[in-house]
């Protein structure tokens, strides 16, 4: 009855409307995000299908008219999908930020002068393609206005260029595109139709916010921890606590029991969030690469097809995994806590977990660690945060036995870490145990001090 006591006091403390404010906004963050990246996305696909070209004709002559032609041509045609839309300008000048300003666009193209004299004498002509910048961020940026209306006016120009010298259009069509190329995708014994950059389109997404996910939810919980063990004992709240006519085991086991339903809290509300973004952010990928790499599959029946698809399974053993990791945060919290006597080292204390952290982090991302040499492989997977920045690709690659090992490490590092948590908050220690040694170092500098002018 006391440790059920001690653990609703401690949930209180840990399951506050703060803590329920920060899972909400969570979530809500990950479904903006995941609108914002599908809304970005679904404009990118839009821009390259509906074409807007703004066009400025210097040259003036029939060829570059009848290229005009052509491409509004493109609309009358049911084969294509995509539609052109063409707005004319006469400018003059090279001042180009001028011109886009005083015409209140975001790009042009300039046919120039000599255009069609160029392509007369077989000389390869220019096209003056202008587009604005406005922004850095990468999916703002995912294409240039300019990049489908240069496309269409090179096909046009090739065109018209191959009706002068007599091709016909079946021949044309085949000098164009002289091959077709049926994409396929090997996984080990598995194949499928398709190509491995529309695989990859949805796959390094998911990468790329797991560890993200991990790396914060480490950095959270570890000074969620650490920062409440500090201040009870600064406080002299936990030396009250101990001294209760209740088990110290207790107590510990409260704290770490506490502790561990709001890690699996916020890990659960990770992952749903995290499957909501994906879900989101890769629903027109997944819409569009079939027409776009001419597959005869979509890009989920692909990864179901390969056998890298995850199921709900493989998702509650990332999370179990995910669990686990927190937990390995919140031990070693509960020692480092323990070693400070000052709020305002906590942050210090907090530089072990980071860098032990944000090592397999930055790497993860930058490579496949499984593919590391040995010896560099063996050190990297001895960090225990490892194993859960690399669970989503090792068991989409089959690699499951690197998977249940990293979270049988996992379990051990954990036991040990408890294991020496608790021989500090079971003995007299954790009243007394710091780290001071810059007060150590002064402390002796003023002893050796006082022991000279004794002397003298």
């Amino acid at each position: 009855m006391k440790f059920i006591n001690l653990l609703k006091k401690e949930l209180s403390e840990l399951i506050n409307a703060q803590m329920l404010l920060s899972l909400v906004l969570t979530m809500a963050i990950f479904m903006v995000l995941g609108g914002v990246m599908k809304s970005s996305i679904d404009d990118a696909m839009d821009s390259a299908k509906n074409v807007t070209i703004n066009i400025c004709d210097r040259d003036k002559t029939d060829f570059t008219k009848s290229i005009e032609e052509a491409l509004l041509a493109i609309n009358d045609d049911p084969d294509e999908n995509t539609t052109v839309k063409l707005e004319y300008f006469d400018t003059t000048g090279d001042d180009y930020a001028a011109l886009l300003k005083d015409n209140d666009i975001d790009n042009l193209v300039i046919i120039p002068e000599g255009f069609t004299e160029d392509i007369k004498a077989n000389k390869r002509p220019n096209i003056i393609s202008i587009n604005c910048m406005t922004s850095a961020a990468t999916m703002s940026n995912i294409s240039s206005g300019n990049d489908s209306a240069v496309s269409l006016i090179s096909d046009c120009i090739a065109s018209s260029i191959a009706e002068e010298t007599g091709l016909t259009a079946e021949q044309y069509d085949l000098l164009e595109i002289p091959v077709e190329v049926a994409d396929h995708t090997v996984v080990k014994d598995k194949s499928a139709e398709i190509s491995s950059n529309s695989i990859m389109a949805k796959v390094t997404i998911q990468n790329m916010i797991l560890p993200i996910i991990v790396f914060v939810l480490i950095m959270l919980t570890s000074q969620m921890l650490m920062s409440a063990i500090a201040n009870e004992k600064i406080d002299k709240t936990l030396e009250t606590l101990l001294s209760a006519p209740v088990s110290r085991l207790s107590v510990i086991g409260s704290k770490m029991l506490a502790a561990a339903i709001v890690a699996l809290i916020n890990a659960a509300v990770f992952m749903v969030g995290f499957s909501v973004f994906v879900s989101d952010s890769t629903s027109e990928i997944t819409e569009t690469a079939k027409n776009a790499m001419k597959s005869t599959i979509t890009v989920d029946e692909a990864l179901d097809k390969l056998g890298i698809s995850l199921s709900t399974g493989d998702y509650i053993m990332v999370g179990l995994q995910l669990f686990f990791t927190i937990l390995i945060c919140l031990s070693a919290s509960l020692i480092l806590g323990a070693l400070v006597d000052d709020p305002k080292k906590v942050q210090n204390m907090l530089m072990p977990i980071m860098m032990l952290a944000i090592v397999p982090y930055m790497i993860s991302m930058l490579a496949d660690i499984n593919s590391l040499p040995v010896p560099v492989r063996a050190i990297v997977y001895a960090i225990p945060f490892t194993h859960t920045f690399t669970a989503i690709p090792n068991l989409m690659f089959g690699n499951t036995a690197i998977f249940f090992f990293g979270l049988i490490y996992q379990i051990i590092f954990f036991v040990v870490c408890i294991f020496f948590a608790l021989r500090i908050f079971m003995t007299d220690k954790i009243f007394t145990i710091s780290l001071n040694f810059g007060q150590k170092n002064r402390y002796m500098k003023k002893k050796k001090k006082g022991e000279t002018a004794d002397n003298e």
